[in-house]
């Protein structure tokens, strides 16, 4: 175990040989700044003072030139070769609700939710502990790095973890998870992250905007709302975009809520109308910013919102939002992946 002294904070941790410093600094309750955690974000750079650190991915897209002229790294992949010093800006909005713990996990069961989504359920020995909206780091036999997926369940006693997983084209994660595993394989589960998570203590209604497998944490964050004592009254607005027809999918997760097709309704969009040749698509057509802007028009600023996706879905979500309707931030939550 090597030490980790950051500057200016009276603040130290140890992190083993194999961890990443933004992981062992989690682990230790301390806030080290991060989304992502897998390299593409930049929320973690920092800068070694002294000692030594191994680079994981030191072509990360995190890093600009700029960064790497001025010698900074990234939390999430770096790992100590000797004790260090080192400058960062802590930040006490990631401080851990629950500590992050490396665990085994079995595969469970699989189940196909569209032509290119599958559920993947998973089951610890320890409890299912995390906020609804957070993730997990997958760790996969075969697969360079931790992949980030987020749990579509609710927190339980009973190590159930469930997975809303996309295939994506010569992705290395879905590729193993969708062509090899299988129930009764195992895997380490390491988490939980994420600081886009349900926000209890909140008086406001909620707007989900989803498209991807960023439809697994919105549908945590909805059911955990849906459950609330604090949020029976109040509605839940989910929209979720995807490019065709076929890609629409989370309403049957949603059906399954007290309220539904009442104070929780679900709002759908398709972006590419030339993947609908037979035009059976009767819903809206566009993206699903412009959904959520058409519906709520002039109450824009009176929700709480949650955003889950795509980058250019994101991004357009939130131009639209914080940019164009002055939403305030602070009501806007999201992890950036890119």
């Amino acid at each position: 175990m090597y030490k980790i002294v950051v500057e200016n904070s009276g603040t130290s941790f140890e992190c083993g040989e194999e961890d990443t410093l933004l992981r062992a600094a989690l682990r230790a309750g301390i806030a080290f700044p991060y989304e992502c955690n897998v390299g593409q974000c930049g929320s973690c750079r920092f800068e070694v003072l002294e000692g030594e650190v191994r680079s994981l991915w030191a072509e990360a897209p995190a890093l600009t030139p700029r960064d790497h002229r001025k010698g900074l790294k990234l939390g999430c992949q770096s790992r100590p070769v000797s004790d260090c010093r080192i400058k960062v800006r802590l930040d006490q909005s990631c401080l851990p609700l629950f500590q992050p713990l490396a665990r085994d996990a079995e595969l469970v069961s699989i189940r196909d939710v569209t032509h290119d989504m599958r559920e993947f359920s998973f089951k610890t020995a320890e409890q299912a502990r995390f906020a609804p909206g957070q993730y997990m780091l997958l760790h996969l036999p075969g697969v360079p790095g931790p992949r980030a997926y987020s749990m579509c369940s609710q927190p339980n006693e009973e190590g159930e973890w469930r997975f809303l997983i996309k295939r994506v084209p010569e992705g290395k994660g879905s590729e193993y998870l969708f062509d090899h595993i299988r129930p009764g394989q195992k895997i380490t589960l390491d988490g939980p992250y994420g600081l886009a998570y349900f926000r209890e203590d909140i008086d406001r209604e909620i707007v989900c905007v989803a498209g991807g497998s960023g439809l697994a944490p919105l549908i945590s964050i909805a059911t955990a709302a849906a459950y609330h004592p604090a949020f029976k009254e109040r509605r839940i607005r989910f929209f979720f975009g995807g490019r065709g027809p076929a890609d629409i999918c989370g309403d049957d997760y949603l059906r399954l809520l007290p309220g539904f097709g009442d104070r929780i309704t679900f709002h759908s969009s398709i972006s590419v109308p030339e993947m609908d040749p037979n035009n059976m698509w009767v819903g809206p057509v566009g993206f699903i910013h412009e959904s959520v802007e058409g519906l709520l028009g002039d109450k824009l600023q009176d929700y709480e919102y949650y955003i889950a996706g795509p980058p250019p879905m994101l991004q357009a979500t939130l131009q639209m939002l914080a940019i164009k309707h002055k939403v305030n931030v602070e009501h806007i939550h999201f992890d950036r992946f890119f």
